[in-house]
């Protein structure tokens, strides 16, 4: 469930999106993104995020603290309730078209318009530059026009070693929590009228839930502050299987139809078709 620039084989899944109130920061979304990677060619590889939101910068990036056992704490408590019922660089002033910098294992590429992003490349380690299709990137600036590209570019060394990405921002619509989960691992643009293979948990929470709402999560005494500020203390949570089978796209739900803890209530989406 990703989007590569060239072939690969992703697995495991963890998607979350949390709405909260900061105290800084006031009403955001979180977005937590984490995966196994199997890098099927030689050399360099990146997979590529469409966050909804026009101010993301790597300010917004988040350290996935020291065990970068975050996301599957989440799933922990979600599949513990299931089975008892049943380092970073700060943006500049103005910033460039697009931006570039490390943060953890990847060399992040951040555009508002994704057709900017090759002219950028050469900032990328050689053995981390990927080759990007132009009609990919062409794909994102018809079907995301408001949205922010993120191209997380790794090479096969890393692959295996990343933490989760984690990062927060403002959202578009603030009253939709939505993770990315198109799905293409050739290098070309998504199929939108294909049916896709699935192996993941898909994670939501809010900080407005009810008493008695999801399930508590368990994070470690020793979390820093500045990343617990941005982390649920419960969440709720669906698994689709492996072998399981969906339509091509993304995952969202509704603020109101969250609170109302009905996991039924998520819909798969896809951009609208280019006239």
């Amino acid at each position: 469930m990703c989007i590569s620039t060239s072939a690969a084989e992703f697995s495991g899944t963890i998607v979350y999106c949390g709405r909260q109130h900061h105290p800084v920061h006031g009403l955001i979304h979180v977005l937590g993104y984490e995966n196994t990677a199997a890098n099927l060619v030689e050399g360099p590889n990146a997979m590529l995020l469409h966050v909804p939101t026009r101010q993301l910068t790597p300010r917004h990036f988040l350290p996935a603290g020291r065990g970068g056992d975050v996301l599957r704490r989440m799933v922990a408590a979600v599949e513990t309730a299931a089975d008892s019922a049943d380092g970073i660089a700060w943006m500049s002033a103005e910033p460039a078209p697009v931006q570039v910098f490390d943060h953890d294992v990847y060399t992040v590429l951040l555009a508002d318009d994704p057709t900017a992003v090759p002219a950028a490349l050469d900032q990328v380690p050689p053995q981390r530059r990927p080759d990007l299709d132009p009609d990919l990137l062409r794909f994102y600036a018809d079907h995301f026009p408001d949205h922010t590209i993120a191209v997380c570019c790794f090479d096969n060394a890393d692959a295996q070693r990343a933490k989760p990405l984690l990062l927060w921002y403002p959202p578009l619509d603030p009253d939709r929590l939505t993770v990315p989960a198109l799905d293409a691992h050739t290098g070309k643009a998504p199929d939108l009228d294909a049916v896709v293979p699935v192996d993941h948990w898909v994670l939501f929470s809010t900080d407005e839930a009810p008493t008695g709402w999801g399930t508590a999560v368990d994070h470690p005494e020793n979390t820093r502050h500045r990343l617990r500020a941005f982390l649920p203390d419960t969440v709720v949570g669906r698994h689709y299987d492996e072998g399981q089978t969906l339509p091509n796209g993304d995952f969202t739900i509704t603020h109101r139809d969250l609170l109302t803890g009905d996991l039924d209530r998520i819909e798969r989406t896809r951009p609208a078709r280019v006239q």
